[in-house]
């Protein structure tokens, strides 16, 4: 057996391994069979970009599920809280948001090394390098993002409180405040080299820090290639189905999710920059561009959206930080992922094409 196999049958192989498997496949079968999912031998197929929580498609006796975790120990702090995604998505389970359903929450780390969670499986497609031929209508371009824009909507409208949300986070107004503050201890925490174009962003941030107007629910990485279209005949007005990824959310500032979407969101005829790189499809003739995304937001929502740009710096920052955690780990020889190498270079370019939107260069 390979030292670092992902996925073994039992505790023992487990044991024997220098480093942790991601599964364990036989106690898994167990616990399983205890909650009525399925039966008999487990295929795992791990599914995602894998970059941040990892998840993997459980097939046994004709069902289908999935099983969320985190990475491989150690974690950063506060980071890949599988447990309290889960218990939002619980939560929201009866709201209209589009989630998928938990089917299995097991907090105990004794099994596989971690807590982690079971989910039932949507069935669709995840847009990312390409479109899906029954997406070839040039209108599904437009429906594919008025799902977006749509689906958001109806996540901000959530009764958080009434969802029995308030452990959640602080719906006091100082979301953006504690952005901040948060994501600056944690660049000292992961910082691995003097990166002056990262220090001039939060300088920016701090002196251009809006006024948040009200508190919701904010998924926090709020992406084309964080959903899910539901499958469908060629015909047919592309649905999205489901909204995964929910690590980062909290309770704050609406306008947080629209400057996030709309700085990850490659449009056509401009430089989108590198973060709107892992879904490049929608740079192509017929799609929507950034600011027709925040014009149909503010029209659905009856917000007074104003200047994005401030949110999605807030964005760039954010995804420096966040990936300096990673380029970090790889340094240090703990992290799994080959793409963890290409941060060296990548945030960089993240923060070099955030300042350009803070200098109002970028559409």
């Amino acid at each position: 057996m390979p030292e670092s196999a992902l996925v073994v049958e039992t505790p023992e192989e487990a044991a024997a391994q220098e480093r942790a498997p991601l599964l364990v496949l036989r106690p898994l079968e167990a616990l399983l069979d205890a909650a009525g999912i399925g039966a008999g031998p487990i295929e795992a197929r791990m599914i995602g970009d894998g970059h941040s929580n990892i998840t993997y498609l459980l097939s046994r006796g004709g069902t289908d599920v999935v099983l969320r975790r985190p990475p491989r120990p150690p974690l950063p702090p506060s980071a890949h809280d599988v447990v309290r995604e889960a218990r939002l998505l619980q939560a929201l389970e009866d709201r209209p948001v589009r989630t998928p359903r938990v089917l299995l929450l097991h907090e105990d780390d004794g099994l596989l090394g971690v807590p982690f969670y079971v989910m039932e499986e949507v069935h669709g497609d995840v847009i990312g390098n390409a479109l899906p031929d029954r997406f070839g209508a040039p209108e599904a371009r437009e429906a594919l993002v008025d799902e977006l824009v749509d689906a958001l909507v109806e996540l901000h409208a959530v009764d958080w409180q009434g969802a029995g949300l308030d452990w959640f986070g602080k719906g006091d107004g100082r979301y953006l405040e504690r952005q901040l503050r948060r994501f600056t201890g944690l660049w000292e925490h992961n910082r691995t080299r003097q990166l002056d174009e990262v220090d001039q962003l939060l300088a920016w941030l701090t002196e251009h820090r809006p006024e948040q107007a009200e508190s919701t629910l904010v998924h926090g990485d709020y992406r084309m290639g964080n959903v899910m279209y539901g499958a469908g005949p060629a015909d047919a007005r592309p649905r999205l189905a489901a909204i995964f990824d929910w690590e980062l959310a909290t309770i704050g500032d609406p306008l947080a999710d629209v400057g996030y979407l709309t700085a990850n969101y490659a449009a056509h005829g401009i430089d989108s920059g590198p973060l709107a790189s892992l879904t490049p499809v929608t740079a192509e003739p017929g799609f929507p561009s950034r600011q027709d995304i925040v014009e149909r937001y503010a029209a659905r929502s009856g917000r007074d959206v104003g200047d994005v740009r401030w949110h999605q710096v807030l964005a760039g920052w954010k995804a420096c930080v966040f990936l300096e955690g990673s380029y970090k780990r790889h340094l240090e020889g703990g992290g799994d992922d080959p793409v963890f190498a290409e941060f060296g270079e990548m945030i960089p370019k993240i923060a070099r094409y955030s300042l350009e939107i803070a200098e109002g260069g970028t559409p």
